[in-house]
């Protein structure tokens, strides 16, 4: 009994030793897992109440795979993190512990719910992204809107692409079309917002050996590609 006393005031007067170092390993983590998160809450579907459990999924996994790490490399063992109740099954004198654990995952559910608002938000960006730059169709004219200054239309014929506001590519013997343009536009931004929140720019860079190349990037996550 004394014991067990002793062991209630050690946490109750101090942190546990593993918190910061736990904490930081699950923010980490899930983190990194931000496109097995964003796949999962897509094939929640559109029910409010399935997509809502995503996160709380998410992070359960995130910290059983951190405690089990962490578990592997103490040399003193560590409670039980779930039960047959979720935390609430923790042996009652790691109490302190358990709310610890706690407030640990409040932190990584608010994590979590930024990741999904910012995708919400990115997803309702390509949409109309795409439609602007994309799906802006000038129906007599079969125009393209400018990906590089949004404001004129492409002029697409089977020598080249040309805006007013410089963009010049050669397409000579490439057959290159508006609905090919469209494709090869809608698939870069399309993939790019697989994996990085942030929006894409448009732009023509110049190459040595031959006309320029329309290109796409991002500064935040360093994607790179050539459109044409």
């Amino acid at each position: 009994m004394d014991a067990l006393f002793r062991h209630r005031s050690l946490f109750k007067a101090t942190t546990p030793p593993w918190k910061e170092t736990y904490r930081k390993r699950c923010v980490d983590r899930l983190k990194n897992s931000r496109s097995k998160l964003l796949e999962r809450y897509r094939q929640m579907g559109d029910s409010p109440q399935c997509k809502a459990s995503a996160g709380s999924i998410i992070v359960q996994e995130v910290m059983e795979e951190e405690w089990s790490a962490l578990q592997a490399e103490n040399h003193h063992p560590l409670p039980l993190l779930w039960g047959s109740d979720g935390m609430a099954g923790m042996l009652m004198k790691e109490y302190d512990e358990l709310a610890v654990l706690e407030e640990i995952q409040q932190e990584l559910l608010s994590h979590e719910m930024s990741i999904i608002e910012e995708f919400e938000k990115n997803v309702q960006f390509e949409q109309q992204y795409i439609s602007s730059v994309v799906d802006g169709m000038d129906e007599d004219m079969e125009h393209l809107i400018c990906p590089v200054c949004h404001v004129n239309n492409l002029t697409i014929n089977n020598l080249f692409i040309s805006c007013p506001c410089g963009v010049y590519i050669n397409t000579k013997s490439r057959n290159v079309t508006s609905d090919v343009l469209k494709h090869l536009l809608e698939s870069r931004v399309s993939e790019h917002m697989e994996e990085c929140i942030h929006n894409p720019i448009f732009s023509m860079a110049p190459n040595a050996d031959s006309p320029p190349n329309l290109m796409m990037s991002c500064q935040t996550c360093d994607y790179l590609s050539v459109i044409l």
